[in-house]
This record gives structure tokens, C-alpha cells and sequence, in this order.
């Protein structure tokens, strides 16, 4: 739901004569004056409360009603002025004393059988991270959303209004770098917006989308819970084998389009990655970003969890409305089984898991936005089996260890990845030597071989150096042996292969010398 929607179901529901309403957002000046633009749509006189400045009417200029800067004060003035209007309340989210909250609750139930020119409504503005005010029954909440392409566009056109020199304005956003700009701009406040287009004119004379975008990962880097990752950009190409698996992605790259949303299909909602410790499924996600050429978040559970029960869901809610609004993207939730360990069972934490669960349940099955989710886990048994379920994740793959093909695969794009030619490697002889080991452990041999070579006079290294390193390794196939069976004896049945179970990668690609 875009902020024109918005607006328009907060001046239904003043016409409507709802008494309490909440509105989160970090952007308040923005909502401040859509709230206002809502008052005079529905026909309300509007007043505005600070803790500083009390009741003040909205003239030019504006003028104080009542010096009440007490919360107690303005609901006291609220319920004995009699007079047909809105309240616009902006610091109340730091009253969080009971006192206060059951005042307000009855100056709500109060009005809510005023007559029709007495009618009064409170809309309290408080920040997306204010969770003092949850749980009232008389009061209506909305989260105010990010602003759109079109509204970014709009603070554009306005910025580039306000440059004087015309040559300058001319070439500031240039066709190419205007619709990038804009793109790097979602996922921002209206102000953050502003000015990183201002900081752009000012440093480079012209609205650059690379430094919209450094500015965007600095400022989502101060959001607890979310942190901005460059996706792999080699693509599928940096993961070796699993075929199965890349090749259901590849197909849900051209349903996660926008052409497929006009042709009536939803967005793809994602998958869940079920494996080993260092199978590849952390790279998975970058990949996938690539192939859906999309930002990649990551969301840490843990870093979202507060000791208050519901401020953890707040938390989640407020994370996941930004990916919403800066879809589409890959949301990419790691290690899950961790994130979520206090849900269930016997180390349950009182609630505070069991929220993000709740909520994060909801969103997956009704969200509509692109947002392609990539979870994992190592112990998908300590998962709640409600996660799991069909509606939530459009497939779970089972990763396991790799095999011949895709272990010569691997080897391949870990030398490429270290700008080392794979034709100079017997890869074979590799994956037979790395039987049993994960991604990780073969993608490790690389830079172990390099190193020894590197102390034997800078030279190149070779098969044997590799073969060495493989030996000194004690793979977690034989470390986990046990955990690796539970796993496989879950898998059967409940998730799809990453690669089929007598597949073999071609080999004949990657050319193997025996050296």
C-alpha cells in the first residue's frame, strides 16, 4: 500500500469519527502534513501538540490554544473543548506510565459518543521504533510507508527546481542516471531522499545514483537488524554443482519480473535451504541477487530480539516494511533455526521469539510485494513445523555433500575466483581426493595450496598442492557422521534435492589434465 492509499483510509476514518489513531513513521514531517491534508479532506479544524510548545492551531502563524505541555494537561483541554476537531499529538510515545496510557483510553471511550459537532479525534505520530503506545484497544495503528518511486520522483523534480544555474540543472540527472537515482532513493525517508540528492549536487554538481546508493547502505547500516550485502557478482556461476537447484531459480528469475505480475502471477515468495554447515547456502543468496539483478538484505533475528514482549515484533515489523518498500529484492535470513530458538520447545524465552515467529509467519503467507526470501538452516528439526509448511517458502531444497561432478565444479570456480586457471589443475584427481567434504572445506584448499606455494619461491601452484592440502583436512562428513544421517533421513520426503541423486555435473566443460 502506497502513501496516496494511505492518506486516503486516515480521512475515512476521521469521516468515520474514529477517536484514537497511531501512526508510525521516521518521517514525520511528511505525515505531519499528509495528516493535516487528511483533517482538511474530512473537514476537521486540526491542532497540533508538542511537549514544547503545547496546543497550537495551525494559522500563519501559528499561535498557542493552551500552554499545556503535560500530556495529562492537553487530554484534560482535549475532553473539555467541545469542539469539532482533530489533535495532532507528537512526543506521547515517551509517556509510557500507566497513568497516562489510561487517560488517554478513557478520553477515547468518552468520545466516542460525542455528537457530531463535537467530534474530536487524537492522531498520535510516533517513530517506527516507539512501542510504548502498542497494545490500546481503542486506538487504530498504521505504519506509514516509505515513500514511493513516485514520490521520490516528485522530491527530484523539486530538488533539481532549486538549482539556479540552468546548465547545471540541465545535466544534474541525465536519462540513465535519473531512473538509477531514483531507484537508489526507495527504501529511504523523504528527508534521507532529500538530502542525499542535495549532498550529490553539492559534492559532484549532478545527482549521482552510486553515491545515492553509498549513502543508502550507510544509513540502512544504522538500522538495528539489517545490513546491506553486495550480491556474489559472478552469478550461479560462483556456486559449483547443485543443478537442480539452480536451475528452479533461473526459472523463478522470469516469474519474479514485473511483466510477470501483469500477466496475473504473484511474486515468487522464496525458498528455504536445508543442509550442512558450508554447503553454499549463504552463497546462494548472494547469487540469487545477482540473477534477479535486486539489492540483498540481510535480516539477523537476534540483533531484533528486546526483553519486551512485543517490542521484538515492532522490531521484525519495521525491518520487513522496508524490505517491502525497497522490493524487489532478496531478503536473505540466515542460519533461521537460531534466530528462532526461543519459540519453541523447552528453552521458550517467554514470548519474545514466539513474536517475531507470529509475525514473521503472517507476513511471508500475505505479503504481495517482490521480496524474494532466502533462509536457511543447519537443523531444520529445531525449526516449528508451522514455518515449514507449503504457503510459506515456494520450495525447501536439501543440500547435500556434493558429489564428483559438482565437487570438480567447485574446485574450478574457487581457482577462477583466486584468478588461477583451472586447465593447469588435474580437477578430478581433486574431487576424488575431497570425497566426504563440503563446499567450504574444498573452496578452502585453494588458498592453503596458494599459501605453500607462495613460501616456495612465488611459484604456481599445482595439483599436488592441492591434493596436500586435502589430506590435512578432517572433513565434517566424518566429524558429523551422525548428524549428516538425521539429516539425510529427514530430508526423504520433505525436501526437494539440490541435485538429482545420480547427477554427475558434465565435466567435459572444464578440461582435466593429468599432471
Amino acid at each position: 500500500m502506497n502513501a496516496a492509499q494511505v492518506n486516503a483510509d486516515i480521512t475515512w476514518m476521521l469521516k468515520a469519527r474514529q477517536t484514537l489513531i497511531l501512526i508510525r513513521t521516521d518521517d514525520e514531517f511528511r505525515v505531519f502534513n499528509a495528516t493535516r491534508t487528511a483533517c482538511f479532506n474530512a473537514k476537521y479544524p486540526v491542532y497540533d501538540w508538542t511537549c514544547k510548545t503545547g496546543i497550537m492551531n495551525m494559522d500563519v502563524p501559528p499561535r498557542q490554544l493552551a500552554n499545556a505541555q503535560d500530556p495529562a494537561q492537553a487530554l484534560d483541554y482535549i475532553r473539555d473543548r467541545k469542539e469539532r476537531a482533530v489533535y495532532i499529538m507528537r512526543d506521547l510515545q515517551e509517556w509510557s506510565d500507566p497513568v497516562t496510557r489510561r487517560a488517554l483510553r478513557n478520553l477515547a471511550q468518552d468520545l466516542q459518543n460525542s455528537p457530531f459537532n463535537e467530534a474530536r479525534t487524537i492522531v498520535i505520530l510516533a517513530p517506527m521504533s516507539a512501542k510504548t503506545l502498542d497494545g490500546i484497544p481503542e486506538m487504530t495503528t498504521i505504519d506509514y510507508p516509505l515513500p514511493d518511486r513516485e514520490e521520490i520522483t516528485s522530491i527530484m523534480d523539486l530538488t533539481l527546481s532549486s538549482i539556479q544555474d540552468e546548465a547545471i540543472r540541465a545535466g544534474a540527472a541525465t536519462n540513465g542516471s535519473r531512473e538509477r537515482s531514483i531507484d537508489g532513493g526507495i527504501g529511504l525517508s523523504a528527508l534521507q531522499v532529500q538530502n542525499s540528492y542535495s549532498l550529490s549536487l553539492v559534492k559532484n554538481r549532478k545527482i549521482d545514483p552510486k553515491l545515492i546508493t553509498a549513502e543508502k547502505k550507510r544509513l540502512i547500516a544504522g538500522i538495528s537488524g539489517v545490513t546491506w550485502h553486495e550480491p556474489d557478482p559472478r552469478g550461479l556461476d560462483a556456486m559449483g554443482g547443485y543443478h537442480d537447484l539452480k536451475s528452479w531459480c533461473t526459472e523463478c528469475k522470469v516469474t519474479f519480473s514485473q511483466e510477470a505480475r501483469d500477466f496475473g502471477l504473484p511474486a515468487p515468495k522464496g525458498l528455504m535451504l536445508v543442509g550442512l554447515p558450508g554447503g553454499g547456502k549463504s552463497l546462494l543468496a548472494k547469487c540469487v541477487a545477482t540473477l534477479f539483478q535486486c539489492p540483498l538484505l540481510r535480516l539477523d533475528l537476534g540483533a531484533l530480539l528486546s526483553k519486551f514482549v512485543g517490542e521484538s515484533q515492532g522490531n521484525i515489523r519495521r525491518v520487513l516494511n522496508l524490505a517491502e518498500t525497497m522490493s524487489p529484492c532478496v531478503l536473505w535470513i540466515d542460519e533461521l533455526e537460531k534466530g528462532l530458538a526461543g519459540s519453541t520447545g523447552a528453552q521458550g524465552d517467554g514470548g519474545v521469539s514466539t513474536d517475531q515467529l507470529g509475525t514473521l509467519l503472517s507476513w511471508m503467507q500475505e505479503k504481495t510485494a517482490s521480496v524474494f526470501v532466502v533462509a536457511t538452516a543447519n537443523d531444520v528439526r529445531a525449526l516449528p513445523p508451522e514455518l515449514l509448511r507449503k504457503g510459506r517458502f515456494d520450495e525447501m531444497f536439501f543440500v547435500d555433500l556434493p558429489q564428483q561432478g559438482e565437487r570438480v565444479e567447485i574446485v574450478a570456480a574457487t581457482l577462477r575466483a583466486f584468478k588461477r586457471d583451472p586447465d593447469t589443475i588435474h580437477l578430478t584427481s581433486i574431487a576424488e581426493a575431497t570425497d566426504g567434504f563440503v563446499g567450504a572445506e574444498i573452496a578452502s584448499l585453494v588458498p592453503t595450496a596458494m599459501r605453500a606455494a607462495f613460501i616456495d619461491g612465488k611459484r604456481e601452484i599445482t595439483t599436488d598442492d592441492l591434493k596436500l592440502a586435502a589430506s590435512k583436512v578432517v572433513p565434517l562428513a566424518k566429524t558429523a557422521s551422525e548428524k549428516i544421517t538425521a539429516l539425510r533421513e529427514w530430508a526423504k520426503g520433505r525436501a526437494r534435492p539440490a541435485s538429482a541423486p545420480e547427477a554427475v555435473a558434465a565435466t567435459s566443460a572444464v578440461r582435466s589434465l593429468d599432471l
